[in-house]
């Protein structure tokens, strides 16, 4: 049985999604709780591997599980698999920072990764137009000048399309660095902060946070609204702009086709990516 969870979690307290021995991360953590309810040793496969300090509101993984954690899973008052997520709650504890909001059984074919069509992540700024708010310091990066959004927004659609976006990315061997960037803009929240929607059908590391560094560069009227692009299509990273913090970048969203393209879609991006790639990693 291959089960579907939809995850949440603050990343201010972990290095990143993947375990890392010794070091606290979102899918040790989440592992070792479902050891203690299902036992075995659970393997998660997730939709996106976010970096370390960077948050989810809509991450999505998969789980296998064996015939034994089928059996101890299918025990008890309410023995279906959407029974794991409240059971995975009690043992996370009173106020994680890592939450189970739903596990249900995977239609056929189904992979949290390979699937996955598209993903959506938000960055907040807050800028010298915006009042500090200490309770969204945790979500929120500061950018010490006053932030033009309109050239951030016109900078951000200039980038929109396939290309290859190594300029924003950090290298890694074998690693294809050409993206589908599908939406990209900026806006003011009704308090003012500055917020980037992006939405790809896969990110490279670091690039969502290359990307909106490279704005910030355009807001504060560092560089012109065409370098965004022209620097992307040089294909060189840059010391002209910054990879902004992690702390502002939350991944919100994870797209997948109907049940019945499931299969082929994973089919496809395992033949089209190397295995020392990534789906979406930020």
């Amino acid at each position: 049985m291959r089960l579907r969870l939809d995850l949440a979690y603050d990343g201010t307290g972990f290095r990143g999604w993947a375990r890392q021995p010794g070091l606290r991360t979102v899918q040790g953590t989440l592992e070792t709780a479902i050891a203690r309810v299902l036992g075995g040793d659970p393997q998660l496969v997730v939709a996106g591997r976010t970096d370390a300090g960077v948050h989810a509101s809509g991450q999505v993984a998969h789980l296998d599980l064996s015939d034994a954690q089928r059996a101890r899973l299918e025990k008890g008052r309410n023995p279906t698999p959407a029974a794991l997520a409240a059971r995975l709650t009690g043992v996370l504890g009173p106020y994680p920072d890592v939450a189970v909001h739903r596990s249900a059984e995977a239609p056929a074919g189904f992979d949290a990764r390979f699937s996955a069509v598209w993903r959506r992540y938000e960055y907040r700024i807050a800028d010298l137009e915006t009042s500090y708010d200490p309770l969204e310091r945790g979500r929120t990066t500061t950018v010490k000048a006053r932030l033009d959004v309109e050239a951030m927004d016109a900078a951000a659609r200039s980038l929109i399309g396939l290309h290859d976006f190594a300029a924003y990315c950090k290298w890694r061997e074998g690693a294809t660095t050409i993206r589908t960037l599908l939406e990209f803009g900026w806006r003011r929240d009704e308090h003012g902060i500055l917020v980037a929607n992006v939405k790809a059908d896969a990110f490279c590391h670091s690039m969502v946070r290359a990307l909106v560094g490279a704005c910030a560069a355009v807001g504060e009227g560092r560089i012109d609204v065409s370098e965004a692009a022209a620097i992307r299509d040089v294909g060189i990273r840059t010391s002209e702009t910054k990879v902004l913090a992690a702390r502002g970048l939350t991944l919100t969203e994870v797209g997948y086709p109907a049940d019945d393209l499931l299969a082929l879609r994973a089919e496809q991006t395992r033949a089209r990516r190397s295995p020392a790639g990534d789906s979406g990693e930020d």
